[in-house]
């Protein structure tokens, strides 16, 4: 039996006091606000009285950890999956604001060209993708219930975009994909004859009320 609903769970805060732009660097791990934001994310995921089957995860820290809360309401073993993970970015490890902002260096003016790609990245396109391919085997493999991801940002917002059928260029300040935040879709027959595409059904950000004191600086 292929997942009723898959669930995109984005990580919780992560312990960055350089505030720097993390990306797939290694060692940045929850902070314990973060903590108590993914076990928010996991509450409400319980709360809903659906059943959850299969439970997916980027190998990158923060997102297995946030990803242990989850595991433990449901009673499975994360699965780490390459295809949902942080996007590359060439500015890994520096500070994007603020006056030591990488951004105010000439050097790197020439990773700037071209936002609509992105220049300093991975390719839009390509993010959302793989991320729709990891979906579907997601979506396949669930014995019952639903599925859930422990994904990042972008990912997410990109999977948002295209079955929206928007741009995927945009304006990373107006992303509504907040820390721990589950973005809900379902996977129906298309009108043409392209196969079953996905749609979204639903957002929450159950750690909302936790949003004030936390720092997110470090997102692609």
């Amino acid at each position: 039996m292929p997942a009723e609903q898959i669930h995109l769970v984005r990580h919780g805060e992560v312990f960055n006091p350089q505030g720097v732009l993390y990306g797939r660097l290694p060692g940045y791990g929850l902070s314990d606000l973060g903590r108590r934001m993914a076990q928010a994310a996991a509450d409400d995921l319980a709360a809903r009285g659906r059943p959850v089957g299969l439970l997916i995860s980027s190998p990158l820290q923060r997102t297995q950890q946030s990803a242990e809360p989850i595991a433990e309401a449901f009673g499975l073993e994360p699965q780490l999956d390459d295809r949902v993970i942080e996007p590359e970015n060439r500015f890994e490890g520096l500070k994007m604001h603020g006056r030591d902002s990488a951004l105010r260096d000439v050097r790197n003016w020439s990773f700037l060209v071209n936002p609509w790609e992105p220049s300093w990245g991975e390719p839009f396109r390509s993010i959302a993708s793989r991320m729709l391919h990891a979906m579907h085997d997601a979506w396949d493999a669930t014995p019952s219930g639903d599925a859930v991801i422990v994904s990042h940002q972008l990912p997410i917002w990109m999977v948002h975009r295209r079955v929206t059928g928007r741009s995927l260029a945009h304006d990373p300040r107006r992303r509504r994909c907040a820390l721990s935040s589950i973005t809900s879709f379902e996977r129906r027959p298309s009108t043409g004859s392209g196969g079953d595409r996905f749609v979204e059904v639903g957002y929450r950000d159950p750690a909302a009320g936790l949003a004030a004191q936390a720092t997110d600086v470090g997102a692609v």
